[in-house]
């Protein structure tokens, strides 16, 4: 097949990964900067220009799009599946998980674990968002963090207001979320590729950090995870309509909670930490459901 990855940097542990991957198996893969693509939006012939050159007769997109041009890079994935190029993320699926409240929200309707969590606009609800989660301790979470920016853990009921005092002065949305004080500041990452968890990992964040990420010194070890757990991950995937996933799963005393589901997962840890080939893995996918004009954007506008 003829594939390429939306990437902004081709070093990345994970974008060589899926490119040494592809070549491996015999297709052509091909990094692409998705701020150096340019669209001709047109209702027959829809096209994709990339440095100059006309991108035609693309099998698949790999997307490997950051938070920070989630807009542009989207437009750019939406463009492809109006050519009809098979994506292993859909753009609607990135955009729904990208949005903390929205992506929430969609769990909770469908019934999946959560820590509590809570969500307003004015200042006179302080108090009662703060109570609604259990109080202090708790977790604010701003809306456009990534990897663990913009996650703060507020001790005492003073520093919650003044966090969420904070915020609003420099008005930005946030969420209050409820602190599992038992996890011990570990989560596992589950990685779901189509309808399974090919790979789960235990993060564990390092001394007097409640943050688990990898990208803030969190450490990764393998775990194994519970049937519960399995078929919570795959859920949550789904929800989200998302081929390719990371699954963060906390354990609490009431059992496993979501905390976010995310559309571009890193590889590193996970491959590092378990010895699987996810790579191979996502190209297996790839491979079996990848065709032309399968995709629920085109035609849908």
């Amino acid at each position: 097949m003829n594939i390429l990855i939306l990437s902004r940097n081709s070093r990345l542990y994970s974008t060589r990964r899926l490119v040494e991957a592809g070549r491996e198996r015999g297709h052509q893969v091909r990094v692409i900067d998705p701020l150096r693509c340019y669209m001709d939006i047109s209702p027959h012939r829809p096209e994709i220009h990339y440095k100059g050159e006309n991108l035609e007769a693309i099998d698949a997109v790999i997307p490997r799009i950051g938070a920070s041009i989630t807009f542009y890079g989207t437009a750019v994935l939406r463009q492809f599946e109006m050519m009809g190029t098979f994506p292993v993320n859909e753009s609607v699926a990135i955009t729904r998980a990208r949005d903390k409240l929205r992506s929430t929200q969609l769990l909770a309707r469908k019934g999946i674990g959560l820590p509590r969590t809570t969500f307003g606009y004015s200042p006179d609800d302080t108090d009662d968002l703060i109570d609604l989660v259990g109080g202090a301790p708790m977790v604010i979470k701003l809306l456009e963090g990534t990897q663990g920016k913009g996650v703060v853990l507020a001790e005492t009921r003073q520093a919650a207001e003044s966090l969420i005092d904070a915020f609003r002065g420099l008005n930005v949305h946030f969420l209050a979320q409820e602190y599992i004080r038992e996890a011990g500041g570990a989560d596992i990452r589950c990685f779901v590729v189509g309808e399974r968890v090919v790979a789960s990992m235990r993060r564990q964040a390092k001394e007097g950090e409640f943050r688990s990420n990898i990208h803030r010194g969190g450490q990764a070890s393998v775990v194994r995870i519970t049937p519960e757990e399995r078929t919570m991950a795959v859920r949550a995937a789904r929800i989200m309509g998302l081929n390719v996933a990371g699954v963060d799963i906390i354990r609490s005393a009431h059992g496993p909670l979501v905390l976010e589901v995310n559309s571009s997962p890193g590889l590193e840890g996970i491959e590092k930490s378990t010895g699987k080939d996810i790579a191979g893995t996502i190209y297996q996918f790839m491979e079996k459901h990848a065709r032309l004009g399968k995709t629920r954007t085109r035609g849908r506008g």
